[in-house]
């Protein structure tokens, strides 16, 4: 798995519904390797603690295969990398060959595959409909929380490489099918 883009964004204040939400939704690709930290992405904006960023979600990854999906139900909208609120952008993350507990080389780091992610109304901010929360749910296109385990720098380039695949785990496509 080929990393595509990193991704961080910043704290971006947005009108919602007639109220005012601060979100860190809104990721743009980085020209410069990024540092994956203990708890989350180094300059990245992490908004709402309770629901992202801390050690078990410090990096969200996403499948860049994925995103087609999505640009067919929305093709008005500009897929940019980070679309998804993912801070790595992998050519191919497919969610039903990973497995939860596996553990993963990229650039400096090493990463432990938590869970998958479940998706807020934050989701439907950035892609300005709610519609897309439930059509999110009903894919098993998640993408995947790691754990660092080693922090450092990625860059795009890197592959995702397995170190030790996790057995008698479910993968996170099943964690993700559980959450329905």
């Amino acid at each position: 798995m080929k990393l595509l883009s990193t991704n961080i964004g910043e704290r971006k204040t947005v009108t919602w519904k007639g109220k005012t939400v601060e979100t860190g939704m809104y990721k743009k690709s980085s020209n410069t390797p990024i540092f994956l930290g203990e708890e989350d992405v180094v300059d990245d904006a992490v908004v709402d603690r309770k629901y992202h960023g801390g050690i078990d979600q410090a990096v969200y990854a996403y499948s860049y295969q994925h995103y087609n999906y999505f640009q067919k139900l929305y093709p008005d909208l500009d897929f940019d990398f980070g679309m998804f609120g993912e801070n790595l952008t992998f050519d191919d993350l497919n969610e039903e060959g990973i497995t939860v507990g596996s553990t993963y080389k990229i650039g400096e780091c090493i990463l432990e595959v938590t869970k998958p992610r479940q998706p807020c109304y934050k989701l439907g901010i950035r892609f300005g409909t709610a519609k897309i929360v439930k059509q999110f749910w009903n894919t098993s296109f998640s993408g995947v929380y790691f754990k660092v385990l080693k922090t450092g720098f990625v860059k795009v380039g890197d592959a995702l490489e397995l170190i030790q695949k996790q057995k008698n785990t479910p993968t996170i496509a099943e964690v993700y099918e559980t959450k329905k």
